[in-house]
């Protein structure tokens, strides 16, 4: 089976269980600009990556009407790239980062605030105690568009049970700031799992693109 034989058969399994109102994003770090162009004319749009070096490559190679999602751990020096290539970031937890964004922003830009469910340091996240707070704090900023919540189910959890408290925090926050209406949750292993708890944009890479090395 050729390369572009295997993405579109594991695109075409990926597609067939998601819900036509579900964004499904593919996360394509460590994998070549080659895959990216294949799915792309496979009428993927979305993509994502961890790492701005990644994406500042792969980004500018890929036509401008796809969108790039970065999901992973924000540093304040990594910024001024990040809104160069990137069209949403998925991992807001932090004041300080969002008040450089918004420093640097001439218009405004889609992020997706991170929740913790676990309370684990050096996982990244808000606890859901202090996403009100925080919530108050970036509605002062004009360059930040907060438009939804993300979460990593916690390693050791059951994948059923974070993403029911994930289900209700989003709920309540959805509740008092009504514009918050999207869910970035679920990957490869677990999507299934957020989509019946009502992710609207899930993040899969390996069950598309194959196990990394």
């Amino acid at each position: 089976m050729s390369r572009q034989d295997e993405l579109l058969d594991n695109l075409a399994k990926v597609q067939s269980v998601i819900p036509a109102n579900v964004k499904l994003i593919v996360v394509t770090k460590t994998y070549p600009v080659s895959d990216i162009e294949i799915l792309y004319n496979a009428g993927v749009r979305d993509f994502g990556e961890n790492r701005d070096q990644e994406g500042a490559i792969k980004a500018p190679q890929i036509p401008s009407d796809a969108n790039w999602h970065f999901q992973g751990q924000i540093q304040s020096n990594k910024i001024p790239s990040l809104i160069e290539w990137a069209d949403y970031i998925h991992s807001l937890d932090d004041l300080d980062h969002a008040k450089k964004f918004n420093k640097r922003l001439s218009s405004p830009m889609k992020f997706f605030i991170q929740v913790s469910l676990d309370n684990q340091v050096g996982r990244g996240g808000i606890s859901p105690e202090q996403l009100p707070d925080f919530i108050d704090e970036i509605e002062r900023l004009p360059m930040i568009n907060p438009v939804g919540l993300m979460a990593v189910a916690p390693v050791d959890a059951v994948p059923d049970e974070a993403f029911a408290k994930l289900e209700g925090i989003k709920a309540e926050i959805t509740r008092q700031y009504p514009y918050i209406e999207y869910l970035s949750a679920g990957m490869s292993n677990d999507f299934k799992v957020a989509i019946r708890h009502g992710a609207t944009h899930i993040r899969v890479g390996s069950s598309i693109l194959g196990s990394r090395a």
